[in-house]
């Protein structure tokens, strides 16, 4: 297995599943189950005990792997500078190799399947893609700027495709140059390859390539974090050489150009930081400047913000497989309840898979009442 060799050099001091105050729990899966074996710590010895056939495979040990959420936080957090960046690599590389070893929990080898059968996890058509833009006058791309890029749940899923529209009005409000593509477009692939399924995601990645080198483009801008993950450090290895922005890096530099209404609603907002926005790309930054620029908003920050941020739990595909469900202590519900906390009216997110997370926890909090969920470009719209 490829880095087996950095799993004995873990004695799990247990500061990978730690924010920096040392007091919280900001591993998800550790959160949710509270088991050891559940954390990064956990999973090294579990990975090296099965490599020196200690512990055969099971569906209880395939689990555990594919709880992990990719967050990043364990990455941030070790003590060992030698290793921290191969962590996520390691637990990568021990997925593949229990895909290879055929022991796969049901809901993964579901949501692999669909993607490969259909090129998305919803096992929709393709020529469906296109459908979150009834109504938008939107071009498809031929010599804009920009590409802008959908992810999947984007595209198929109905709040996803709220927030796509949103973006795309706002967009086009700021005067930036962009077009679609649809029709063509597979999953970008980021949660296949976190799953494991190297050769899936090559597949999936060169048949984008593809179609992005044959139209000529040169930038793109993402809707989702994850995709902005892939295409801007995964693609170039496989021919995808592109300039890619998340969303919010594009706008945060285009608010100076917007007019807002003069009776701006007043509102106590609270940024969560998505983790492949932030600790996997190291932006912190240009949704908070987007948000410090909107009238009447005041932005308060979650004791975990910024490189401690507690993830939603939907990363590494748990948004679809839905493994670390359930339980008071989800990341997502503690998440909620930690914004609440902080006094916060809103819930400021940047990403799909986090507004749908974040509001299911709200609902199963039952703080309908006391805080609301809102997509960042929501957000400056309701103030035009």
């Amino acid at each position: 297995m490829e880095h087996e060799e950095i799993l004995h050099r873990c004695f799990r001091c247990g500061y990978c599943k730690l924010p920096g105050n040392y007091v919280d729990i900001n591993c998800p899966a550790y959160l949710a189950f509270r088991f050891e074996t559940y954390s990064p710590g956990g999973r090294m010895w579990l990975l090296r005990a099965w490599l020196d056939e200690k512990i055969s495979a099971s569906e209880r040990f395939a689990e555990i792997m594919f709880s992990c959420a990719t967050c990043g936080n364990c990455v941030e957090h070790c003590a060992f500078p030698e290793f921290r960046d191969r962590l996520l690599l390691a637990f990568t590389a021990g997925k593949e190799a229990l895909l290879d070893a055929g022991q796969v929990p049901a809901p993964v080898r579901d949501y692999l399947t669909k993607i490969q059968l259909h090129g998305n996890p919803y096992g929709k058509s393709v020529k469906k893609s296109g459908q979150w833009l009834d109504g938008l006058d939107v071009a498809l791309f031929s010599d804009q700027e920009h590409l802008f890029f959908i992810d999947d749940v984007g595209t198929y899923d109905p709040r996803g495709q709220e927030i796509a529209r949103s973006v795309v009005t706002l967009l086009q409000k700021a005067g930036i140059s962009f077009g679609i593509i649809t029709d063509a477009m597979n999953s970008d692939g980021n949660d296949v390859k976190a799953m494991g399924e190297t050769a899936l995601f090559e597949d999936l990645a060169e048949k984008n390539i593809k179609v992005l080198n044959k139209l000529n483009v040169k930038k793109i801008i993402t809707l989702s974090p994850h995709s902005l993950n892939a295409l801007k450090n995964d693609y170039p290895a496989l021919g995808g050489q592109y300039q890619v922005f998340h969303y919010t890096q594009v706008l945060a530099f285009a608010m100076a150009g917007l007019t807002f209404s003069d009776k701006e609603p007043e509102a106590k907002i609270a940024y969560h930081d998505p983790c492949y926005l932030g600790r996997h790309n190291t932006d912190y930054e240009s949704a908070r400047m987007i948000l410090r620029s909107v009238p009447g908003v005041t932005l308060v920050e979650m004791d975990r913000n910024r490189n401690n941020a507690l993830c939603c739990g939907g990363g590494g595909g748990n948004f679809f497989t839905d493994i670390l469900s359930g339980g008071d202590e989800t990341s997502a519900r503690v998440r909620v309840r930690e914004a609440v906390d902080a006094g916060a009216e809103i819930l400021a997110v940047a990403c799909p898979m986090c507004a749908v997370m974040l509001e299911d926890a709200v609902k199963a909090e039952n703080l309908d009442d006391r805080i609301q969920v809102l997509e960042v470009s929501e957000i400056v719209r309701q103030r035009f």
